[in-house]
This record gives C-alpha cells, structure tokens and sequence, in this order.
C-alpha cells in the first residue's frame, strides 16, 4: 500500500483510541474500588472469625476447669478410704469417755454404784467397722450391809480389763448415727475393805486396805450406742462424741471361795470422744 493510500487510515487512528481508553479507564474506575471492598471484606471476616474463635476458647476455658477439678477430686477419692489422707494413719481410731456403772443380777448385796473410765485405739477397717482395744477401769463401792458383815469401816471393787471391741455403725453417712458394739478379754477384780486410821500430815484420819481378795478371769460386754458428727479435728467429719451403754459379765469365782463373791454382772453407761 503506498503512503497516499495510508493516510486516510491514520486519519481513522484517534477515533478508535480514544473511545477504547474512555471505556478502558470507565471500567478501571469502577472495577478498582469493587476489588478494593472484596479485600476489606475478607480481611474483615478472618478477624471476625479469629475474635470469635478467641472468645469461645476464652468462655470455655473457665468451664472446662471447674469440670477438670471436679474430675481430680472424684479421681483423688476413688479407691481411697474417704479420709482427707488416703495412708494408713488415716486408718487409726482412738476413743476416750467416763461414766457410771449400775449393778445388775444375783451380784447385787456385794457391789452397788460406781464410775468408769475407758480408753481405746484401733483401726478404721471399713466406713462401718472398726476395731477397738479397749482398756476400761470401774471404781464401784460396797454396800453397808457386806462392808459390816466383813467387819470394816468401808470398801469397794475395782474391775480392770483389756478387750477387743469392733463397733458397727449402723448409718456412717449421717450425722447422728447408731453403732452397736461388743467383746471379751481379760478382767481383773479386786475387792477391798477398808478402815480409818489416824491421821495423815494434817491430822486428818486416812483410809487403809484392812483386807482385800481379788480374782483373774474371763469376761464379755454387749452393748449399744448413739455419735453426733462433729467437724473434726482434722476437718473431715470423723470426730464424734457418743453415749453408750452395755451389758458386762464376769466369770468370777463362786460365792464361798476365799477369792471371789460370785459372777459380777453391771450396765457401764460411758460418754465420751471417738475419732
């Protein structure tokens, strides 16, 4: 093609040009700022959705904690004794009280009323059973009666006993429970009638063992009692006071025998602490 034919083409050029930059820069205006809020908007969704994934580990977080606690202190107790220590020492059981004895049975013209002391210690075997040694020392007098017949001017009887004693309580849960209890062991009675004589450093008349007759043997007790749960010294709920009263035999020798006034039959009503 030569120039002259050129030209009426080049004239054309501008006409073409200049409406495809007009549509160029039309559509750049508008596709810019649409490309622009599409990125604000996924910027604005990936922080919305990091802040909520925060907040609902933050939220629970506090939940799950209460339920892992919980989770360790049920598997802290499992298998354990229920004591706040699951060793051994949180086995151990000991006992203290003192109370009254009433005599009972054919025994009656030779012993009458008198006080007791009891202390024991022993194992928690199980939330209901626990076993006792128990020593128990009862201080009894002597009726006027045998105490003139004897010819003295006073007596009385002390009983003092080693036993095995388990105790069952009846209801471990609750705060006043029942238990009932009961064993054997050794007793030892001693019967003593006494006279006054004169005097002690301040002169005042002293009492002195004019004669006296004791006895070794076997016996048993039976018997019944009420605890109260206090807080405990440890704080676990397993100190309790109680009241109890049991039935105690002795085989003592027979009435005629120079050591013994026949079998020895008394109702001990002990109050005291257990832990």
């Amino acid at each position: 093609m030569s120039l002259r034919g050129a030209l009426p083409l080049l004239r054309r050029v501008p006409y073409s040009v200049f409406p495809a930059v007009f549509a160029i820069s039309i559509t750049a205006a508008f596709v810019a700022p649409a490309l622009a809020q599409s990125a604000d908007t996924h910027d604005s969704f990936a922080s919305g959705f990091a802040s909520s994934a925060q907040g609902i580990t933050e939220d629970a977080m506090p939940a799950m904690a209460p339920a892992a606690s919980g989770a360790g202190a049920a598997a802290g107790q499992s298998g354990g004794y229920g004591y706040h220590d699951h060793n051994w020492t949180s086995r151990l059981a000991f006992e203290g009280g003192a109370g009254f004895n009433a005599p009972i049975g054919n025994d009656t013209p030779y012993i009458t009323w008198g006080g007791n002391f009891t202390a024991g210690g022993g194992l928690h075997l199980t939330k209901r059973l626990t076993g006792l040694i128990e020593f128990q020392f009862i201080d009894d007098k002597l009726p006027g009666a045998f105490v003139a017949a004897g010819g003295g001017q006073g007596g009385n009887a002390h009983i003092w006993s080693f036993t095995v004693d388990p105790v069952f309580d009846l209801f471990p849960k609750a705060k006043n429970s029942v238990y009932v209890t009961g064993g054997g062991g050794f007793y030892r009675k001693v019967t003593s009638f006494t006279d006054l004589e004169c005097c002690d450093f301040y002169g005042y008349p002293v009492s002195v063992v004019a004669s006296h007759f004791s006895s070794n043997q076997g016996g048993v007790n039976l018997g019944v009692g009420f605890t109260h749960k206090l807080g405990g010294i440890y704080g676990d709920g397993q100190t309790k006071v109680f009241a109890e009263a049991r039935y105690l035999y002795l085989n003592t020798p027979a009435v005629g025998q120079t050591n013994g006034l026949g079998t020895t039959e008394l109702i001990p009503v002990t109050f005291g602490l257990r832990f």
